[in-house]
């Protein structure tokens, strides 16, 4: 019992200072986000205080308006913080990877699959609704690359759904933030043994970061990449 004690109390200050690091980035892309959380607080337990006294149950009606309005406060702020996260993410190489990491159970990713000498690069994510093709970068430059994967993943598995996007605010693409739930959104046609399997092909197959020939110590000089953008 007493190291149970001691472990929540070490942990409680931890969770303090992450709630309290998180505010502080979020207020700097949302200046407003204290006053709107409090007002939802104060808001939430004021009617649920006035409900009280007009059925004459100040009390038990205070206590559940105190309840509900640090829920409502708690999904309020991680709304908005989650909302400036993604706002300091956007068009920073490497946050659609960061965004699939945290997808959810039964979803395995693997980040820079492809990749140019741009920076455009192609993840690839694996799920119920087969594999996932995201890329962010230039849209006419990830176009050929998303084509040459899709191609390649047809040959070892034609029966697997594949489906591909493109991160960023242009026509047809996919904002960041909503990356996830699109993923979420699309139909399940796979179980838990056919995800094992693809994940098996793919493994097979390689990718990018475990196949590219890079040369022990520095690289020479006049060293170039190969035509055609892609690092193979």
């Amino acid at each position: 019992m007493a190291r149970k004690s001691n472990a929540e109390t070490a942990a409680n200050p931890g969770r303090l200072k992450q709630i309290a690091l998180t505010y502080k980035m979020t207020r700097k892309a949302d200046p407003k986000v204290g006053l709107i959380v409090a007002g939802v607080g104060i808001v939430t337990f004021g009617v649920f205080l006035a409900i009280g006294f007009l059925i004459d149950h100040p009390v038990y009606l205070g206590i559940l308006g105190f309840l509900v309005a640090f829920l409502a406060m708690a999904i309020v702020f991680g709304r908005r913080a989650e909302r400036a996260a993604f706002g300091q993410m956007e068009g920073q190489p490497g946050a659609a990877a960061a965004v699939l990491d945290n997808v959810g159970r039964g979803w395995s990713t693997t980040p820079a699959i492809a990749m140019n000498r741009s920076q455009d690069i192609v993840h690839r994510a694996v799920g119920k609704a087969g594999v996932v093709l995201i890329a962010e970068g230039n849209a006419n430059r990830l176009k050929p690359m998303l084509a040459a994967e899709k191609k390649k993943l047809a040959r070892i598995m034609p029966d697997v759904p594949v489906h591909d996007f493109i991160v960023g605010t242009g026509e047809g693409e996919v904002p960041l933030k909503k990356l996830r739930t699109t993923l979420l959104k699309l139909p399940r046609v796979l179980d838990g043994p056919q995800i094992t399997q693809v994940n098996d092909k793919l493994r097979a197959m390689g990718d990018l970061m475990s196949n590219m020939p890079l040369p022990k110590g520095p690289m020479p000089k006049g060293m170039r990449m190969p035509r055609g953008g892609k690092m193979r």
